[in-house]
């Protein structure tokens, strides 16, 4: 949905770079997945509910980027809670991997939040950020 915004916004690059986001995050799931599987675990996709967004400007979108990585991280924690509490050291590995990610991700957007801010309503300044975007590789 962010990336819809931005393209919105005309910020093509910002709504590449979400689109990459939201990809990986899709490879992410499918890692969760496979690991049930492999552990002759069912898997059952459930309903995912959409946030209220109201986006006007791309720092309003990083913003929630990040509210959503945090969250994200919150839960992945949890599930490490869970996993040492049940005796669950099989799934160290991949919970270690997603801490660790989850730690990249975040940092990730938040130095993207902070150019943004940097530059404020500058829109060469933001023409730019969109423009370093872009080039992002997946």
């Amino acid at each position: 949905q962010l990336a819809y915004e931005l393209d919105r916004l005309s910020f093509p690059g910002m709504r590449d770079w979400m689109f990459q986001q939201a990809a990986e995050e899709r490879v992410h799931a499918q890692k969760f997945a496979q690991h049930l599987l492999d552990r002759e675990a069912r898997v059952d996709i459930e309903t995912v509910e959409m946030p209220s967004l109201k986006i006007s400007t791309p720092l309003d979108a990083f913003e929630a980027s990040l509210e959503h990585e945090k969250k994200v991280s919150a839960m992945i924690r949890d599930l490490v809670h869970t996993a040492e509490e049940v005796g669950d050291i099989d799934s160290r590995s991949l919970l270690n991997f997603f801490l660790d990610e989850q730690i990249e991700e975040e940092a990730t957007v938040s130095e993207i939040i902070d150019r943004i801010k940097l530059v404020g309503n500058d829109g060469s300044g933001l023409l730019r950020i969109d423009s370093e975007l872009a080039k992002r590789n997946a």
